[in-house]
């Protein structure tokens, strides 16, 4: 009977005995060579060398590993991987850390907590190296007990959490939404509405700081209506934006945290016939192509996802390094396009 593929497919394995004996030196020989030890001569490295290739030898890295306890992996969990500016972040990320040696594991965590907490402990049980995350929620009461006991270094996107040992990349949200809501006060609107996700994060704490900023710095009086903060996905933009233009006072001016805000928001505005740049001010925090679909000449906010990808890799690495725990920031800029212009009738 002949043998089942799965039972016999390890048998023909290349081993590093056959490159030691292939190339007629110690199997000791064959490892300095392989790790990179600098003890070695340039004949023997050519050797063994020339062996690896001739017998095609791909070195075991699960075993290597287990030896060197390290996994040469980084977990990088994405709150929404749906959202291209994550895409963009993990991509700078794993380029940068593919130069160092390390592979990326990409998870998403569908901006549920409970899928967060699963996600980590899967991280532990890979025995990753390091883990890059931006979080659900900073609050949550398991967060600070399962990060600190993970037994690896982590680098936080966006976020802050207090009593942690960890690094982070944070963007300086709240100068750029300063600036483009100043900008809308200079142009005129004063019922300015802001939509974004959760307020139990960095991020919408810290765009809602540069918004209450600059409206009293213009002695323009906060209305808590014109504040919706809850999710960052489409439909929760879509449905409170539609909820802003369902009353009396209507804002004259709305910004939109994030690319599925911004997406939610615009198709609301689409179905009530109310056009960015004509009808309302309209200034989107983050930037995508696809916006000129909806709505062309979108103001916005932007920060850099490359950098913020090169950023979280350079952090991770120090830690790995074992070096202390630290902040990395990278700006926010505004810019102004036709949908902020002032309007007539603002």
């Amino acid at each position: 009977m002949p043998g089942l593929p799965w039972l016999t497919m390890g048998k023909n394995r290349i081993t590093i005995h056959d490159v030691a004996a292939k190339a007629g030196v110690a199997i000791s020989s064959v490892s300095r060579v392989l790790s990179g030890h600098r003890d070695v001569s340039e004949k023997m490295r050519e050797k063994v060398e020339a062996a690896v290739a001739q017998l095609g030898y791909e070195p075991d890295h699960l075993a290597q590993s287990l030896r060197k306890g390290a996994t040469n992996t980084i977990g990088f969990m994405i709150r929404d991987i749906t959202n291209p500016l994550f895409s963009i972040v993990a991509q700078s990320a794993e380029h940068e850390l593919r130069k160092a040696g390390y592979s990326i594991i990409l998870i998403n965590s569908h901006g549920d907590l409970d899928a967060e907490k699963e996600n980590f402990a899967l991280f532990k049980r890979r025995r990753i190296d390091g883990v890059i995350a931006s979080l659900v929620s900073e609050d949550s009461p398991y967060v600070r007990n399962t990060i600190n006991e993970l037994g690896a270094p982590v680098v936080l996107l966006d976020r802050e959490v207090t009593g942690l040992n960890a690094s982070a990349v944070i963007c300086d949200h709240a100068q750029g939404v300063r600036e483009a809501t100043a900008d809308l006060i200079k142009n005129g609107y004063k019922r300015i509405a802001f939509v974004s996700g959760r307020k139990d994060v960095f991020i919408s704490r810290n765009r809602i700081k540069g918004y209450e900023q600059a409206l009293s710095n213009a002695k323009i009086k906060i209305d808590e209506d014109l504040i919706r903060l809850g999710k960052f996905g489409e439909q929760f933009a879509y449905e409170q934006t539609k909820d802003l233009f369902s009353g009396k006072k209507l804002p004259n001016a709305l910004i939109t945290g994030g690319i599925g805000a911004s997406t939610g928001a615009l198709h609301a505005l689409k179905e009530l016939k109310i056009k960015p740049g004509a009808d309302i001010a309209f200034v989107a925090l983050d930037e995508w192509p696809m916006f000129d679909l909806l709505s062309s000449d979108l103001s916005s906010v932007y920060r850099d996802p490359e950098e913020m990808g090169r950023q979280s890799a350079r952090l991770m690495l120090d830690l790995i390094a074992e070096k202390a725990p630290s902040q990395a920031v990278v700006p926010t800029i505004y810019r102004p396009r036709s949908s902020s212009k002032a309007l007539s009738h603002a």
